[in-house]
């Protein structure tokens, strides 16, 4: 099979016009940071902030375009508003990019500028409330985490979504156990994949598992924006968001485009990993998040064998943590061997051990995520949204 060229791609996008300018988005040079990966093709549209909101379908007929060539097998596509477009009498070369400060404002999928959203800041249809289970840094278990505590809130009885937001390191499909893509009857809105009684929608179903996501930040946003809204989640309680580490692109996404009720900072308690959970606690805190609590994990080994328990990572810093910062702790998880065995194999430790000690903390933390997002205003329920 031929191998898909960036020429390809800017002969395709030729064939769209600005219907203002009444020329090709190349020729008018508003095409930056093109990225081919194998059947995987991401790329910018600039154009002029007072101009974004009314040219979504231009963004949309652009992926159509690209979608078209053989050998494609995702596109993603995003409009940047930092600055006015070029004109034809100030081009750059075709296909080539300008370096711009990222900074802290990202850029936003269909809209103008990107600043932070109005309090009003639109919800996703159907789901009553989202939240965000988020950590400093990554190996501290929090997609383990995430998929429990998920399906912990569905043995509890709410009806629950999984946003895998990880676009670098997506795992819910090995963790859910679940094989194959989603499909879209319409061509627009995907159906998520369901098991264990729960919708799950994640990046890891678009590509496949040994293939690098190269992508600059606005491609990792408006993906992110895609799999909120381009989603039929129907009605759910609550969707569980799985936060890539750190406090990038991904979060403030997540915290200027959608109504949040609150983040889960997951933390193992050696204190290089409190510090980073400590900045991810502060970021949510900076953008208006309510934080729900501090989950310790890992936070202590019991041998199998002869019972005795190790403080292998030290043990009570995220208590400690959460004292100091005013915060709840949530609970604790040990570091034991059933809890990834479970994970890897695709059926989590809550579904394949309900009983367990481990379930049972697993479904108490979940109980006092529900009642936190469920009482006292935080829980926020989505707007309709009438398309014409």
């Amino acid at each position: 099979m031929a191998i898909l060229t960036e020429a390809q791609v800017l002969d395709a996008l030729r064939g769209v016009t600005d219907p203002d300018q009444g020329k090709d988005i190349v020729a008018l040079g508003m095409i930056s940071g093109l990225v081919v990966k194998g059947g995987n093709v991401g790329f910018s549209i600039e154009v002029d902030p007072k101009r974004g909101p009314a040219l979504e379908p231009l963004r949309q007929a652009a992926e159509r375009a690209v979608d078209a060539l053989a050998g494609v097998t995702s596109v993603t596509a995003v409009l940047t508003a930092h600055r006015p477009a070029p004109t034809l009498s100030g081009n750059r070369p075709q296909g080539q990019g300008h370096s711009h400060d990222h900074g802290g404002h990202g850029h936003s999928h269909g809209a103008p500028a990107a600043k932070p959203a109005p309090a009003g800041k639109a919800g996703v249809p159907g789901v009553g409330a989202i939240i965000a289970v988020a950590s400093g840094k990554g190996g501290v278990g929090k997609s383990t985490t995430s998929v429990n505590l998920a399906l912990a809130l569905a043995a509890n009885g709410q009806r629950v979504g999984l946003l895998d937001a990880d676009i670098y390191g997506p795992s819910m499909p090995r963790m859910m156990g679940i094989a194959g893509k989603p499909e879209s009857p319409d061509g627009k809105v995907l159906k998520p994949m369901e098991k264990y009684g729960i919708k799950v929608m994640s990046m890891g179903f678009l590509v496949a598992e040994d293939t690098p996501m190269i992508w600059r930040g606005p491609m990792v946003m408006s993906a992110i924006q895609q799999m909120l809204r381009d989603v039929a989640w129907g009605e759910l309680d609550v969707l569980v968001v799985d936060m890539p580490p750190g406090t990038g692109d991904a979060q403030l996404t997540m915290a200027q485009n959608v109504p949040l009720a609150g983040a889960v900072i997951v933390s193992t308690p050696q204190d290089i990993a409190l510090l980073d959970a400590r900045k991810g606690l502060n970021m949510f805190r900076r953008v208006d998040v309510p934080v729900l609590g501090i989950i310790e994990n890992m936070s202590y080994f019991c041998c199998p064998n002869c019972g005795h328990r190790s403080d292998i990572f030290s043990h009570g810093g995220a208590r400690a943590e959460a004292d100091k910062l005013g915060v709840d702790f949530l609970g604790e998880m040990p570091l034991d061997i059933i809890i990834r065995e479970t994970s890897d194999g695709g059926t989590p430790i809550v579904v394949e051990k309900p009983d367990s000690e481990h379930a049972k903390v697993y479904r108490g933390i979940a109980a006092t995520v529900w009642q936190k997002i469920s009482s006292g205003g935080s829980r926020r329920t989505a707007p309709s949204i009438t398309i014409d």
